[in-house]
């Protein structure tokens, strides 16, 4: 595997691609064309040099990822929103008139706002407040602490559990599948085809899954030193590690998208089988929005002959 440096998401009926600053999404519409819509975005970590120091890019690629994953949600989802002859609410009333084309902007940071805060609490508090309840049953703090990372978890696997069995979740996760496949395909060496991407990989180690799944095993290390008493105080402390954790759990995903050091393939193990969860074998139709997502922003020809010369 030779590092490209392209990365994505699955959004709505279609895939993002991005390579440095230049991305693409592709969306197989209602009528079965294939739109692809291209633009630049310039990363936090670009624009702002200290936003660049290892164990602090972390925190703002994320940042990145969660505002460039609304934008192509929000392209990708207009194909597909309900009947306009429909009546509006006197709430969607009031916000047209009060914000108008504008509301986009707006809506964007409070609904990213709401879903970090939404992810903290349940996959930080609850956890919290669950160990908590068992807490007179075990009396030792390291005990604890690594019941309550199971217990994260287990909520965090219990809710991609349920969230799959929608049937929009499962196609969006098939479209994750396809992603990855397009990426392994090219990075071992293979032409982008529907053939080979069919027969590629739907794991990779530089998905998010992978990060997600790395943060909380990272947690539950972390939460066994930091040692307070008190609910509130153990909830303030869990809240301010995040982007501690996220920052250490980056330059893990770093290091572990450009080796296949056998030590590292073992870390990654968790994060790639969870993704069997998260990820779905796509159909050809999906392969081919795939590749149109990457063709639109990535030169895999050129990237074959000088990586792969001995392929061509």
């Amino acid at each position: 595997m030779k590092y490209s440096g392209i990365g994505g998401q699955a959004v709505i009926e279609g895939i993002m691609m991005k390579n440095k600053q230049e991305y693409a999404t592709a969306v197989r519409k209602p009528d079965g064309e294939i739109e692809v819509k291209r633009d630049r975005y310039v990363s936090l970590t670009e624009r702002v040099r200290f936003f660049a120091l290892p164990f602090v890019r972390g925190v703002f690629s994320f940042a990145d990822s969660m505002i460039l994953g609304m934008r192509t949600l929000t392209f990708s989802a207009s194909f597909f929103e309900d009947d306009e002859e429909e009546e509006p609410s006197k709430f969607e009333k009031w916000l047209d008139n009060h914000f108008g084309e504008a509301l986009e902007k707006v809506l964007m940071p409070i609904v990213m706002v709401f879903s970090v805060i939404a992810a903290i609490a349940i996959f930080m508090v609850l956890p919290l407040g669950i160990s908590s309840l068992i807490r007179p049953l075990v009396p030792s703090d390291t005990v604890m602490a690594f019941l309550e990372g199971i217990i994260r978890l287990a909520i965090f696997i219990g809710y991609i559990k349920i969230i799959s069995n929608m049937e929009d979740i499962r196609r969006t996760f098939m479209y994750h599948g396809a992603e990855h496949k397009c990426i392994n395909c090219i990075e071992h060496g293979l032409e982008l085809t529907v053939d080979n991407v069919r027969a590629s990989s739907k794991q990779h180690k530089r998905c998010g899954t992978s990060f997600l799944i790395i943060v909380m095993m990272i947690s539950i290390l972390f939460f066994m030193v930091v040692r307070v008493d008190g609910f509130l105080l153990k909830a303030v402390s869990r809240i301010l590690l995040i982007p501690v954790i996220a920052g250490i759990s980056y330059e893990f995903l770093r290091i572990a998208g450009r080796s296949d050091a056998g030590i590292v393939n073992l870390l990654s193990k968790p994060g790639m089988w969870m993704q069997n969860m998260t990820t779905k074998e796509p159909d050809d139709s999906m392969i081919e929005v795939a590749i149109a997502a990457v063709e639109a922003v990535f030169d895999w020809r050129a990237y074959l002959k000088e990586n792969f010369p001995e392929r061509g």
